[in-house]
């Protein structure tokens, strides 16, 4: 291989598995960030490994052998990828098996191809890597052999990037997906490409996913910020996971409940200034969040003096009733605080709490843009 492919693959190479770092780094906390991170890790380590290690040095033929499974990773990890994305986004009245199905057959063609590669590795080397440039007759049973499994995976992956479009995601993840689109063929033609046209094509792939998946995170950045002011932090973790639908699908647990109200509140509102009202509001509101936060409630309500808390709905919580009795502790105990405060201002307050546990069911309520 000439010198400048030779550092065209190894530039390439270092351009993805930066990607990898960047993805897993940004958001680790998030399934399909981290298979985005593998996928690109393992074609960039794939790239070198095939293109780049054994023109600098001698490499056993019992290791070159095991080169392809990074491949089969690579194709593996971007269907999870695919996979991740269908389920964070709301299927309305839909059927999406069929789609998810798609990918996990996509994903056994992945692993059919690392078979192929780890059992032949001199006729994936020969008639397949790069196979353009080699003068192998694409009408070889060899070259077709390699080919149909990742053929097959690619067309599974953007037959389910399609279905997804038809449930009409909003702008900047289909933004993300359409990225994804254009990206799975550069990605999967530049194995058999020529050394010269190979590294372009995949620049191209990563670099068109690339401005789509920071248009998405930048824009769930800003609405993450904005979310945060309205969502426990559980909440917003969950659905940032889950998306919407996984995480607040309908189900029936067992949890517990604390409410918390100002005692004498209607009164005081009657006599004094709003904007003193509102300054007490503010200091209750941010002590009870605090306390909340502490022991893992989610702030269901705010509704004037009132704060519902809910321990074990939406994220589960195997000791609710243990957690809520040493919310409401914690709560009185701070009211007592906050009353000699207030009284000290010549505001008659106090802080009531309550306690309950049962069963019910818990998910969204209502239809369309307004839930």
């Amino acid at each position: 291989m000439e010198e400048t492919h030779l550092l065209a693959y190894g530039v390439v190479a270092l351009v993805c598995c930066g990607m990898g770092v960047v993805f897993y780094v940004a958001d680790r906390a998030t399934p399909s960030s981290r298979a985005l991170a593998l996928a690109f890790d393992c074609i960039g380590a794939g790239l070198f490994l095939n293109a780049v290690l054994p023109e600098l040095v001698p490499v056993p033929a019992i290791i070159t052998r095991f080169f392809g499974l990074l491949e089969m990773l690579a194709g593996a990890a971007l269907l999870q990828w695919v996979l991740y994305v269908r389920r964070t986004l709301p299927s309305a009245d839909f059927h999406t098996a069929s789609g998810d199905t798609l990918v996990r057959w996509g994903q056994l063609a992945c692993v059919v191809y690392g078979v192929l590669a780890v059992t032949a590795p001199e006729a994936r080397s020969t008639h397949f890597l790069n196979a353009v440039s080699t003068g192998v007759e694409l009408a070889s049973p060899w070259f077709w052999l390699f080919a149909t499994p990742l053929l097959f995976a690619s067309l599974a992956g953007t037959a389910s990037l399609l279905l997804l479009l038809n449930r009409r995601p909003d702008p900047v993840e289909r933004r993300r997906v359409v990225a994804m689109l254009l990206a799975i063929p550069l990605l999967a033609v530049s194995i058999a490409l020529p050394p010269s046209y190979a590294p372009l094509t995949l620049v191209l792939g990563t670099m068109v996913f690339l401005v789509g998946a920071v248009q998405y995170h930048v824009e769930q950045g800003r609405r993450g910020e904005f979310m945060a002011q309205f969502l426990s932090p559980q909440v917003a973790d969950l659905v940032r996971r889950r998306g919407l639908e996984g995480a607040t699908a309908p189900a029936r647990m067992t949890i517990s409940v604390v409410c918390v109200d100002l005692r004498g509140f209607t009164a005081v509102t009657a006599e004094t200034d709003s904007h003193t009202v509102l300054a007490v509001l503010r200091r209750y509101y941010g002590e009870i969040g605090r306390i909340a936060a502490r022991f893992g409630g989610t702030i269901k309500d705010q509704a004037g003096d009132g704060v519902l808390i809910l321990v074990g709905a939406p994220v589960p919580d195997p000791r609710h009733r243990q957690h809520a009795l040493a919310m409401a502790r914690a709560i009185r105990e701070t009211g007592a605080d906050l009353s000699r405060e207030w009284r000290s201002q010549g505001l008659a307050l106090g802080v009531g709490v309550g306690v309950a546990s049962g069963m019910v069911t818990v998910g969204l309520i209502g239809e369309g843009a307004r839930r």
